[in-house]
Formats: C-alpha cells, sequence, structure tokens
C-alpha cells in the first residue's frame, strides 16, 4: 500500500510546480511587504474555498480515466467551446507573468544581460527542447527535488527571521479599501495559491501519469497525491508573507516592478536573514522553482489547447501539442514587448483575469463531479459539497466586489 501511494505521487508535485511561482515569490512577499500579517485572513479562506475545485480534477480523472476537458464536453459542446475561448484568451498573459519573472531572476544570478526579453526568449526555448526530450517523465521525476529545494530554503530562511525579530507581532487583520488596495487583493486571490483553471492541467497530468506507469491509479491515491501538493502549497505561502512581512513591512522599502530590481530584492529577503554566504544557494532555489513554473505551464497551456482542440473538432491534429507551444512563444514575446519595464503591471491583469474567470471552473467543476458523469462512489460527501457552494459564492462575491469598487 507504501508503495502505490508513494508511486502515485506525482501530479501533485506538478501542481506545487506550477502553483509556486508568481503567487508565492511575488504576490505573498508583497502582501506581506505592503500589509504585514494583515491578509491571513484572505489566504487562509482562499486555500478553504478553492480546494475542493481544484482536488476535483484529480478526483474526476482517477473515477473516469478521462480529463476535465473531456467532462466539460459531455455537460455540452458550448460548454467546451467557452473553455476554449477563455483559455486562449488568458493563457498568453498568465505565460508572460510567469516567464518574466523567471527572466528577472537569471538575469540575476547568470548576469549575461539585463534584457529580460532575451532572456525569456532563452529560457523558454530551453524549456521547449526540455519538454521535448524529457517530456512527462522528467517533469515529473525533477519536480520532487525542486520542491524539496524551495521549500527547505524558505522554511530555514522564516525561522532566522522569526528568532531574529526584535519587533511586537501585530497580527490585525485587514479589508483593503481603495481602488488599488482592492485590487491588490483580487490579485492576490487570484493566483493564490494557484488560477483555478490548473484543476484541468492537473486531471490531463493524471492521466498522463496512469500512461507513463501503466498503473491506473485509484481515487484515494490521487487525493492523497493532490492533498500532499496543496498542503504544501499553503505552507509556503505563508511562509512567503511571513518573510515580506518581518523583513520589509514598514521598513519604507518597497518592491520595484522591474524585473531584474524584484528578483534582487527578494534574493535580498533571504540572505538579510541567512548571511551573503547563502546568495547563491537562495538565488539557484528561486530560480529553478521558476523556471520549473515556466516549464509546467509551457507544457499545461498547449496539452489543454490540443487536447480541446481534438475534442471540439472530432479531429486529432498530428502536431497539434508543438503548434501550441511555438504560437505559445511568440504570443508571449509579443506581449513582453509592452510590459517589458512594468512586470507589476502584467502581473497583476494576469492574476485579475484568473480571479475573474475561477467561477466559471468552479462551477463546472461541481456540476460535472456530483453529475451523472461521475460514478456515484467517487462523487463528494455532503460536507465537500456544502464547502462548494460557499465556495462558489465567496468566488462570485469577491469578483462583483471587486467589479463594482473599481
Amino acid at each position: 500500500m507504501k508503495k502505490s501511494i508513494f508511486s502515485s505521487l506525482g501530479p501533485g508535485l506538478l501542481f506545487v510546480g506550477a502553483a509556486i511561482g508568481v503567487s508565492h515569490l511575488v504576490q505573498s512577499t508583497r502582501a506581506g511587504a505592503e500589509f504585514g500579517f494583515g491578509l491571513f485572513w484572505a489566504l487562509l479562506l482562499v486555500h478553504i474555498f478553492k480546494y475542493p475545485f481544484f482536488q476535483f480534477g484529480p478526483r474526476y480523472a482517477a473515477a473516469t480515466g478521462e480529463t476535465l476537458l473531456d467532462g466539460y464536453k459531455k455537460l455540452g459542446k458550448s460548454v467546451l467551446g467557452i473553455y476554449y475561448v477563455l483559455n486562449f484568451a488568458t493563457m498568453f498573459t498568465i505565460q508572460a507573468a510567469v516567464t518574466i519573472v523567471t527572466a528577472g531572476l537569471a538575469s540575476q544570478l547568470f548576469g549575461f544581460t539585463n534584457n529580460l526579453v532575451i532572456w525569456s526568449t532563452i529560457l523558454m526555448t530551453i524549456s521547449i527542447l526540455f519538454l521535448l526530450v524529457g517530456k512527462y517523465k522528467l517533469l515529473d521525476n525533477l519536480m520532487k527535488y525542486i520542491v524539496i529545494i524551495l521549500t527547505l530554503s524558505t522554511i530555514i530562511a522564516v525561522s532566522v527571521a522569526l528568532f531574529s525579530s526584535k519587533e511586537a507581532f501585530d497580527i490585525s487583520q485587514i479589508l483593503p479599501y481603495g481602488t488599488v488596495e482592492i485590487t491588490f487583493l483580487i490579485a492576490f486571490l487570484g493566483w493564490m495559491p494557484a488560477p483555478l483553471d490548473i484543476s484541468i492541467w492537473h486531471s490531463i497530468w493524471s492521466v498522463e501519469k496512469s500512461k507513463n506507469t501503466f498503473i491506473k491509479i485509484n481515487p484515494k491515491d490521487a487525493i492523497f497525491d493532490f492533498n500532499v501538493g496543496y498542503i504544501s502549497t499553503l505552507i509556503l505561502a505563508i511562509c512567503f508573507v511571513l518573510l515580506g512581512a518581518l523583513v520589509m513591512y514598514k521598513s519604507g522599502e518597497t518592491f520595484s516592478n522591474k524585473g531584474s530590481v524584484f528578483a534582487s530584492q527578494l534574493i535580498t529577503l533571504y540572505t538579510k536573514n541567512l548571511g551573503d554566504f547563502s546568495y547563491i544557494f537562495i538565488a539557484i532555489a528561486a530560480f529553478t522553482t521558476m523556471f520549473s513554473t515556466t516549464v509546467t505551464t509551457l507544457d499545461a497551456s498547449p496539452r489543454v489547447m490540443n487536447r480541446s482542440s481534438k475534442l471540439l473538432f472530432n479531429k486529432e491534429f498530428k502536431f497539434g501539442y508543438w503548434f501550441w507551444i511555438i504560437f505559445l512563444f511568440i504570443g508571449t514575446l509579443i506581449i513582453l514587448q509592452f510590459y517589458l519595464k512594468n512586470m507589476g503591471d502584467l502581473v497583476e491583469i494576469a492574476t485579475i483575469l484568473s480571479f475573474l474567470t475561477a467561477p466559471f471552473y468552479a462551477i463546472l467543476n461541481y456540476v460535472l463531479i456530483t453529475g451523472k458523469h461521475t460514478p456515484k462512489e467517487h462523487q463528494p460527501n455532503i460536507y465537500l459539497k456544502i464547502l462548494s457552494i460557499v465556495g462558489i459564492i465567496f468566488l462570485i462575491g469577491f469578483s462583483v466586489w471587486f467589479l463594482t469598487s473599481i
């Protein structure tokens, strides 16, 4: 049994690799730096209320052997068509936001050039080669080590910051007001712990895992794998908020919107606590984490577009996956040309779009997992159903609040 559970680990760690990127390194750290401990309520609530909808991805895949995209088609071709358009509209900004942060870290670590478009081109090219040679199996295996490195370095940095802090902790919670503060809150919630459409990616990775291992993963193991990944993202999100709060809150220093400057400030957060000797180790850990996110997003979006195209048009596209990768590569570089000097705006646009589309994915996943297309024995219990309904209300409520407040 232990062997079975261990062997099922993989898609959950890919979820961590996709999630622990901009949302944690950028948004969580900024939340701590600008609001101290004041947004812990938002961090915890969004993890609780998004949980069911993320979990339904691997649950459905394990129960049916299909991806959520196959399920969406069963709900109606128009439903899948809406997803197709939404994903097409958002995948370029998501990839651009992830890539520019990675490029900023690369420019600090390797110093070859400060031009982030050049770095983005190099990084995405390497990512494509990585996927061409290693495919899913290499991505699956490498993620275990990446997650361990970042987790250990982050926990150590936060521990040192906690012990060295002489300030009294103010744990008062804050409800932001004003356009700028509310916009940041929604952006923070949008990718915390990840965009909700990653539930679709997770279902695809789960099916891919079964194909590669020739082992049908049962729902219990799939949910265990997911829970390991999900709890990891929560712990690390708390750590990054703590790090930003302990080191930068009320210090008079704010994060830059320029990618390379932000990357330098982020690494300094660690070295302030661990010492200058840790610079290389921390820089590599942060870069590796963001690079893993770049690779996973560059893999996932083309996978879902290729699968969606096949389901919508009832046609197998021979090189569809690679067509979408090249298309995403070119579209991302075009967007980066416009937002090169303002990484903050790019991240904000991508994260807000993700939050506003979250209710759509939440409702679809709930309808699919509780309907006739999922075997009764694999459907969620009454408590998870109640949490789902409350979660949908939460996502819609905050979306309406944001749209009426700006």
